[in-house]
C-alpha cells in the first residue's frame, strides 16, 4: 500500500447545499453520500469561486479565481499553460484519471456572442497571442464517429479520459460514442419527441426512454469502477475525478427514478412574497413570468409556477438519488478492491441551483445562497470520524489542500488556502471570500452581460453589480435567507463602505502573482 493516500473525487453538477440527507433535506434520500460524511468532515459553509460551470471548474483545478487563470465565463476555455494540481499529482507518481464532465473547454456547437465586431479588430485581434492549442476537445463534433475519440495526455493533468458533455438525456462525448455501441436507438431517444407519456408541466422536464443502465450516470459509474478495478495491486497512488454532470437541466430522471418523488411532498420555503425589497434583475423575471415572455428552453434563469417547481423539486430529487445509488457501489467496489483504507473521498458540487428561491429555476447573476453554497465532504483514512464544520471554504481551496495531503509542494500562484486545520476540526482557513461571476451576454433583465463581485463573510454578504447604481447587502445572521437587502438602508451605509473597501483589497489580493520576479529590477 502507497504511503501517499489516493484520492476519489466526487462532484455533482448543479446540485445546491441543502439538497442531501446529511444536509438536513426532509425529502432527498441520500444515504450513500451520508455515509461519506459520517466518516469525514462535511463543511456546512463551502463556497464556489463562481456559481457557472466552467469559471468554477476551472478554479477547482488551478486553485485560481477566473480573474486569475482567465476562464471568466461559459463558453471560454482554460489555457494548457496553466498549472493544475492533477498535473502536481501526476509529477509526483499519481495515476490519474478523468470520468465524466470536464467542462473547461466549451462543449457545445453554438457560436459564442461576439461584443465586439471582428470587423473591427485588426490583424492582430487579441491582447494574448494564439498559443496554438486545440481548444475543441469537448465540443460535439469530435465525438460523430463510431470509433473513440482518443485524447493526447496528459489532458490538464489527467492521463485517462472519459469524457461526458452536457447534461441529462442529451449527454455527449465518449458517453454519446458509448450509447450508439450499445443501441441503434440512441439518436430516437435523446429525441424529445419520442419521451415517454408524462403529465409533468415544468419546463425541461423529459421522461427519457433511455433505460437506467445506459443512462449516463451508469456509464460514469461502471467507468469509475473499471479504473479501480484496474488501480488494484498497483503501486503507485490514484486521482480519479468522477464527475456526474446531474441533476443539472433538463430534468431527465430515467425509469424508476423519474416517479421516485412526489412533487405534492416539496415545500416551496421561499416563495416571490418572502423576499421584502426584490432587486431588478428579480423584478425583470418576475415581469417576463406575468406577460409570459420569459425564456424557458435555455440556460437563462426564469421564473416557474408552484406546480412546476415542485416538478422540478422531486425530478431533481430522482437524480440525485440516481447519483447516490452510483455512489454506493463505487464505494463498495473501492472497499472490495482493499483500496478504501488508503483513499480520500471527496464530494463537492461545481454550483447550485436557484431551485425555487422567490420562484427561480437554474442559476444567474443573482448570488443568492442556492446557487454559491455547495456541498463539501472530506473522509480521510487518517481519521474516519465524523465532523461538522461552519469554516468557511472556497473551491479555491481545494487544490492546496490536496496537493498539502498528497506530500507534495503547490506551484507559485495558487490563491486558495489548505482546508487543512478545519478538516482535523483545528480552525477555520478563512474569515471572508470572494466570489466572481462575469456573464458572456446581457440576461435576466441587464442591459449588458452581468459582471458581479462579492464579499462574504460570517455575518455579510455584499454584492456590487459593475455599472448599477444599487447592489446588494444582507445580513447573514439576522437575515440567514437574504430576504431584506440592507443596500440602501441609512442605519447601514457606514457597514456598506466598510464591506466594499474590505472587498477591495481582497480582490487586491487577487491580482495575478505569476509568474514571479527572476530579478529585483
Amino acid at each position: 500500500m502507497s504511503k501517499q493516500p489516493n484520492f476519489l473525487f466526487i462532484i455533482t453538477d448543479q446540485h445546491r447545499a441543502d439538497y442531501l440527507g446529511c444536509q438536513g433535506h426532509p425529502v432527498v434520500r441520500t444515504p450513500n453520500i451520508d455515509a461519506i460524511a459520517a466518516t469525514g468532515t462535511r463543511f456546512e459553509r463551502f463556497y464556489v469561486a463562481s456559481p457557472v460551470c466552467m469559471p468554477n471548474r476551472a478554479t477547482l483545478l488551478t486553485g485560481r479565481m477566473p480573474s486569475a487563470h482567465g476562464l471568466r465565463h461559459n463558453g471560454n476555455h482554460l489555457s494548457y499553460d496553466a498549472s493544475t494540481f492533477v498535473e502536481v499529482l501526476r509529477e509526483g507518481g499519481y495515476r490519474t484519471a478523468l470520468i465524466g464532465k470536464s467542462h473547461v473547454q466549451a462543449m457545445t456547437a453554438f457560436p459564442a456572442p461576439q461584443p465586439v465586431d471582428p470587423a473591427a479588430l485588426g490583424a492582430i485581434s487579441e491582447a494574448w497571442k494564439d498559443d496554438g492549442g486545440d481548444y475543441l476537445n469537448e465540443t460535439p463534433e469530435r465525438y460523430l464517429s463510431a470509433d473513440f475519440y482518443a485524447f493526447r495526455p496528459p489532458y490538464y493533468g489527467y492521463d485517462q479520459v472519459d469524457m461526458v458533455t452536457n447534461h441529462g438525456d442529451q449527454a455527449h462525448g465518449h458517453y454519446y460514442q458509448w450509447l450508439k455501441s450499445k443501441t441503434p436507438e440512441a439518436d430516437a431517444w435523446r429525441d424529445k419527441a419520442n419521451q415517454l407519456p408524462h403529465d409533468y408541466t415544468c419546463p425541461q422536464a423529459v421522461r427519457t426512454p433511455i433505460p437506467e443502465e445506459l443512462y449516463p450516470t451508469s456509464f460514469i459509474r461502471d467507468r469509475a469502477i473499471s479504473f479501480l478495478d484496474g488501480a488494484k495491486g498497483e503501486d503507485r497512488p490514484f486521482f480519479a475525478f468522477v464527475s456526474f454532470p446531474d441533476p443539472h437541466h433538463p430534468f431527465t430522471p430515467p425509469g424508476k427514478y423519474w416517479d421516485m418523488y412526489n412533487p405534492a411532498d416539496f415545500n416551496t420555503r421561499l416563495p416571490w412574497e418572502a423576499h421584502r425589497n426584490p432587486v431588478p434583475p428579480m423584478l425583470a423575471m418576475r415581469a417576463k413570468h406575468l406577460d409570459k415572455t420569459e425564456v424557458t428552453s435555455t440556460q437563462e434563469a426564469f421564473m416557474v409556477d408552484e406546480r412546476e417547481l415542485k416538478e422540478a423539486m422531486a425530478l431533481s430529487c430522482g437524480m440525485i438519488t440516481m447519483i447516490d445509488d452510483a455512489i454506493g457501489e463505487i464505494v463498495a467496489a473501492l472497499k472490495a478492491n482493499g483500496q478504501y483504507e488508503n483513499t480520500v473521498i471527496v464530494f463537492n458540487a461545481d454550483h447550485g441551483d436557484y431551485l425555487g428561491d422567490y420562484g427561480l429555476l437554474l442559476k444567474g447573476a443573482l448570488q443568492l445562497n442556492s446557487i454559491t453554497q455547495v456541498p463539501f465532504i472530506w473522509s480521510d483514512p487518517a481519521s474516519r470520524a465524523a465532523r461538522v464544520t461552519r469554516a468557511l471554504a472556497s473551491t479555491a481551496d481545494l487544490a492546496p489542500t490536496i496537493i498539502e495531503r498528497a506530500g507534495l509542494k503547490p506551484y507559485w500562484g495558487i490563491q486558495g488556502r489548505s482546508l487543512s486545520a478545519p478538516i482535523n476540526g483545528a480552525g477555520t482557513a478563512r474569515d471572508s471570500l470572494v466570489i466572481e461571476y462575469q456573464d458572456n451576454m446581457p440576461r435576466m433583465g441587464f442591459a449588458t452581460a452581468a459582471f458581479v463581485r462579492t464579499l462574504l463573510m460570517e455575518q455579510w454578504r455584499l454584492s456590487i453589480y459593475k455599472g448599477e447604481a444599487w447592489g446588494e447587502l444582507y445580513d447573514r445572521v439576522a437575515d440567514p435567507d437574504e430576504t431584506h437587502n440592507l443596500w440602501d438602508e441609512p442605519a447601514h451605509a457606514k457597514t456598506r463602505a466598510a464591506l466594499t473597501e474590505k472587498l477591495v483589497h481582497e480582490m487586491m489580493d487577487l491580482v495575478d502573482q505569476s509568474p514571479r520576479a527572476l530579478r529585483r529590477a
